[in-house]
């Protein structure tokens, strides 16, 4: 989602800036990254009590829903401990997050994605820009893409 985003949007203001940062599965090496920004968009994948593949969810971090557990990404510590951490030195910035439940792949792993992904991704996306619509930001495509037209390459192109 990350690299959709830097390459289909420009972003304009005069009072803000946006940095897109593909994270991967770094969460506690975000730390300084993080606490970097006034705020912070977290793009990941959670893990919903009861949910199908292709749920997407948006909350602010300090307010996460108990049915929200983030449990069995691939970061090596979880974001949601990460970002835990960095509230607890209080570092944190406002931090909303738009999280997605994955197809949760078993022996075979792929670099592709599932039909309700794919679908999911786009209300990622309207979620995302949505959000830094809301600090008053324009927002400009400045090339048509879809999330199927970076992720088969997104690996090449991380943190």
């Amino acid at each position: 989602m990350a690299n959709l985003i830097t390459k289909k949007y420009e972003f304009i203001s005069n009072e803000h800036e946006v940095d897109v940062v593909d994270g991967g599965t770094l969460a506690t090496r975000l730390i300084p990254i993080i606490t970097d920004y006034d705020s912070v968009i977290l793009i990941d994948c959670v893990d919903v009590d009861n949910a199908n593949i292709g749920d997407v969810y948006s909350f602010d971090f300090n307010k996460v829903p108990d049915y929200i557990t983030w449990n069995g990404s691939a970061h090596e510590v979880e974001m949601l401990q990460t970002l835990m951490m960095i509230e607890m030195m209080g570092d944190l910035p406002p931090v909303k997050i738009v999280g997605v439940v994955p197809y949760v792949i078993g022996e075979n792993s792929t670099f592709s994605m599932t039909d309700e992904v794919v679908i999911a991704a786009k209300t990622m996306e309207k979620t995302v820009i949505d959000i830094i619509k809301n600090f008053a930001i324009e927002v400009k495509i400045k090339k048509d893409l879809l999330i199927t037209d970076v992720s088969s390459t997104t690996y090449l192109e991380g943190f």
